[in-house]
């Protein structure tokens, strides 16, 4: 099914693998910085509030720059910011639609606390207050071209550049995500519809995934990762899934698969880097011999790239490439969230 053009056509009908395809080009995404004036105050910490995945760049660059950054970075997703949030705060306010809730409550208690705000978004109430008050932001890709699930990497650049005008990191972060393109590139094109399945990674992943449950495990460096895939697995294949992260996997969840029958209906995916601490490395090949006639072998992705921003940004493509592949097996259209924006609608 995967390798008939006509089917994909039919079941894709607003074209999410094109965009998964060009996904890539992202990494040159210009993200440029409007009403960039501040007035150089000292940042203590720093607070990016978003919810889904929205937050998903500040998860991954928390990981990729954890040796760099010098000050407490914490990612909210919901209603209330930490009371710490002062006039020595850089708030970063993410929300790709720029009208959701939580994020809109977060920027008004971040203006009222005197923190330094900052705005990443692509449009509604957030780019109109961001305007209003003339606070420094980054317009991002348009939702009306491109499901914001499906903006990572251009997020990623957002946050980086931010990140650099606020003088939290050095500009040479904001290439260094550029740099990637040409991997990317590569690599996106062996994953596109005209490779056959016997050839393409996200098709076979695909293929094991259907009629499943996946549950994702990375370690942590690849936890972000792991999120990112649960919420491609939840908003393009319209499929329930979980994720976790080793080592806290081995002290809880480690031992809820050794009872009930040993034929469990999920999928389970390890996401694997090379520059995971050696022992988490190890907790990933022993827990799943342990866990041998328990539940089903992990099928292992090993995440290609020469650098943990490299792999983190390979994982997030194959992650949207997989998932909508998923969807197509589900005949289910990758696209439309319809029941996420009723639920707005009704809030």
């Amino acid at each position: 099914m995967l390798d008939d053009n006509n089917v994909l056509q039919q079941r894709d009908p607003s074209g999410a693998l094109a965009i998964a395809a060009g996904e890539y080009k992202q990494a040159e995404f210009e993200a440029t910085i409007w009403n960039g004036e501040h007035d150089h105050r000292p940042i203590r910490n720093i607070v990016v509030a978003g919810m889904g995945g929205s937050a998903l760049a500040a998860l991954v660059v928390k990981v990729w720059l954890r040796d760099v950054l010098t000050e407490p970075f914490e990612v909210v997703r919901g209603y209330s910011l930490p009371q710490y949030v002062g006039p020595n705060t850089l708030v970063i306010v993410s929300s790709c639609s720029g009208n959701t809730e939580e994020t809109l409550g977060c920027l008004e208690q971040a203006r009222a606390r005197g923190a330094q705000v900052t705005i990443m978004t692509s449009g509604g109430r957030l780019l109109e207050r961001a305007r209003e008050l003339s606070i420094a932001h980054v317009v991002l890709p348009d939702r009306a071209e491109i499901e914001p699930r499906m903006t990572t990497i251009a997020q990623t650049r957002a946050l980086a550049q931010l990140l650099a005008h606020f003088t939290i990191i050095p500009p040479s972060y904001y290439q260094e995500i550029a740099q990637q393109v040409s991997m990317l590139a590569t690599a996106s094109e062996d994953w596109t519809p005209n490779v056959t399945t016997d050839k393409n990674l996200a098709k076979q992943l695909a293929l094991l995934a259907v009629g499943k449950t996946a549950v994702i495990y990375g370690g942590e460096i690849t936890a972000p990762l792991a999120y990112k895939w649960k919420i491609s697995w939840n908003e393009n294949s319209k499929n329930v899934a979980f994720w976790n992260e080793y080592p806290e996997f081995n002290h809880n969840e480690f031992l809820g698969w050794t009872s009930h029958p040993v034929e469990k209906p999920y999928v389970i995916f390890d996401l694997f880097s090379r520059f995971e601490h050696s022992q988490v490395q190890r907790r990933f090949e022993i827990s799943d011999r342990l866990l041998s006639g328990m539940r089903p072998k992990a099928t292992r992705v090993e995440l290609v790239g020469d650098s943990v921003l490299a792999q983190l940004l390979w994982g997030c493509i194959l992650a949207d490439f997989v998932s909508i592949y998923l969807a197509i097996l589900n005949g289910v259209d990758p696209t439309p969230v319809a029941l996420i924006e009723k639920l707005k609608q009704e809030l």
